[in-house]
């Protein structure tokens, strides 16, 4: 078998296999396994001698069995990964295929097999979908958007229960969810670039759905056909201004699509026009300019007016940062935690493009941002801001709750009067996920609900990293109790949380008052610290409050 050359990005055999289905391509063989990386695809003719290149998936055209013996070992020995030929539906006995299955072996090129009626060039469009997002990262001039279409097919079959389906203008698919053991016909044919029952497509046209899908941006349900064999499915339209760019198809399976599918299919189906439009107006990554922009402004390294033109925000308008977590942190296989993080910001993106069309959101250190611009500065803005939120977690605890280690949080922090006060509000955002992240039950916290517990977080964050900035006389109260199994820092805590009422201590401490009394005379005595003085007893109530030592 001829080495594979090194690749420096690729993605996966298996995760295309997965994101396809074995109703569009199935593994003969794999001598190499299904991890190798794939950097291409490219439809080869069987009269071509030399085909292949390193890292690349071949679709051979025009032959199969022993016929496409030749073009398998020049694909081996050019480097390429795997070789998809037609495939009759039982093989065997077939010596020519036998002949080839060997060859494929010893070349160590993975053999696909495609059914008869996958026509070749939906099948490229689709494995380049799939590709795409490490083209983009790579720097790839051929890298569009379409492999983040099939990560949000993924989520809105999450969200509405269903088989989603996204197309182009022209009825192509170009990406879908997984598929499952309940496809109807419809929706295989289409996954196959076939058209579905004409009776069908007439009653749609009958129906007006076409018409309301090219100029309305509101979800169509639509009955299902039980006699042609086709499920419920509810449908929206893509559009970038007047101009209709696709559809999203969502076919229910086992269970009928929930009521609530059809607001999230709004935000998806915005979602979806920014990365079709990226793809048709600029496939040179300008989205992902867009994307390091916003990273760079919340980050404070890129300064608001330079900023502003591109993101399409007033930078003398007000603005407010959401932050989401719950993927932070995860399963130790990193391809699985960055999966996780990818369906969480593709959650997010959805809730928000439905919640406000110039929301923009973004990824940082594991947590998905929101930054909505022209918020009001008012309860009722605010309010309205917080429910965005909290629906928003619900629905991601909902579909990923069961795979994250922690459960999804939201911090809201303080409107910004301009965008180049973006990075505080964001600050505020961190800030209040670092305070209540451990408490699971609270959802959503804005900076102004929980102000004093990130502040008093902040002072005991710098209390544990500088120990020269106690006050000594606290530490050695704390030291005679290790050694003589003493009561102090119990009594004086609580007197001071009971700002000084001798009484509302004992009582709380179970115990006559002139214990405390006493209890504090022997404070003084040990310590040294003057309970009559505001500051030593500020101080004195922060520090034993804060720290553990």
């Amino acid at each position: 078998m001829v080495a594979l050359p090194e690749q420096p990005w690729g993605v996966s055999l298996r995760r295309i296999l997965e994101s396809l289905g074995e109703s569009v391509v199935q593994v003969r063989l794999a001598p190499r396994g299904l991890d190798v990386p794939v950097r291409d695809v490219a439809i080869w003719d069987a009269e071509d001698p030399v085909a292949g290149r390193p890292g690349e998936l071949g679709l051979l055209i025009g032959a199969r069995g022993r016929a496409a013996v030749a073009v398998v070992r020049s694909a081996g020995a050019r480097g390429a990964v795997a070789v998809a030929v037609k495939l009759d539906t039982d093989g065997a006995g077939d010596a020519g295929q036998a002949l080839l299955d060997g060859e494929a072996r010893d070349a160590g090129v993975a053999l696909l097999g495609v059914p008869l009626d996958v026509r070749w060039d939906q099948l490229e469009s689709l494995v380049r979908g799939v590709i795409a997002p490490l083209a983009a990262e790579s720097g790839d001039e051929r890298s569009g958007d379409r492999g983040d279409l099939f990560s949000l097919a993924q989520t809105i079959a999450a969200v509405t229960s269903g088989a989603v389906s996204i197309e182009d203008s022209a009825s192509r698919v170009l990406a879908y969810s997984s598929t499952g053991d309940d496809v109807d016909e419809l929706r295989r044919l289409s996954i196959l670039g076939r058209k579905g029952p004409e009776q069908y497509l007439a009653m749609l046209r009958e129906w007006g759905v076409y018409e309301r899908l090219r100029t309305r941006h509101d979800a169509v349900r639509i009955a299902a056909r039980p006699e042609l064999g086709i499920s419920e499915r509810l449908a929206i339209g893509i559009h970038a201004g007047g101009r209709q760019l696709g559809t999203i198809w969502v076919a229910a399976g086992s269970e009928p699509i929930p009521e609530r599918a059809e607001h999230a299919l709004v935000g998806a189906a915005r979602v979806a026009a920014v990365q079709l439009a990226r793809r048709q107006h600029a496939p040179d990554s300008g989205g992902r300019f867009r994307e390091r922009l916003l990273v760079g402004l919340l980050e404070g390294r890129v300064a608001a007016d330079a900023a502003a033109e591109q993101l399409g925000v007033d930078p003398d308008g007000s603005v407010v940062v959401l932050a989401f977590t719950g993927a932070e942190h995860g399963p130790s296989d990193r391809s699985q935690l960055e999966l996780l993080r990818g369906e969480l910001l593709d959650l997010i993106a959805m809730h928000s493009a439905a919640y406000r069309r110039d929301a923009l959101v973004t990824q940082l250190d594991g947590r998905a941002y929101v930054v909505l611009p022209d918020v009001e500065r008012s309860p009722a803005g605010e309010a309205a801001v917080l429910a965005f939120a909290r629906d928003a977690v619900a629905s991601a605890r909902r579909h990923l709750g069961s795979e994250l280690t922690h459960p999804v949080q939201a911090a809201v922090g303080s409107v910004a009067p301009t965008l180049a006060e973006a990075p505080r509000s964001r600050g505020e955002c961190d800030r209040v996920l670092d305070v209540i992240g451990g408490d699971a039950g609270t959802t959503v916290a804005a900076i102004d609900e929980v102000r004093a517990e990130v502040l008093l977080a902040e002072i005991a964050a710098m209390l544990e990293a500088r120990p020269a900035a106690r006050d000594p006389r606290v530490s050695a109260l704390r030291l005679h109790d290790a050694r003589h199994g003493g009561q102090l820092v119990p009594t004086l805590l609580t007197y001071l949380d009971r700002l000084g009422d001798v009484r509302a201590a004992a009582d709380e401490l179970g115990v006559h008052p002139n214990t405390v009394r006493y209890r504090l005379r022997r404070i003084v005595q040990v310590s040294g610290l003057d309970l009559d003085d505001p500051p030593q007893r500020l101080f004195a109530h922060v520090q034993l409050a804060l720290t553990a030592q």
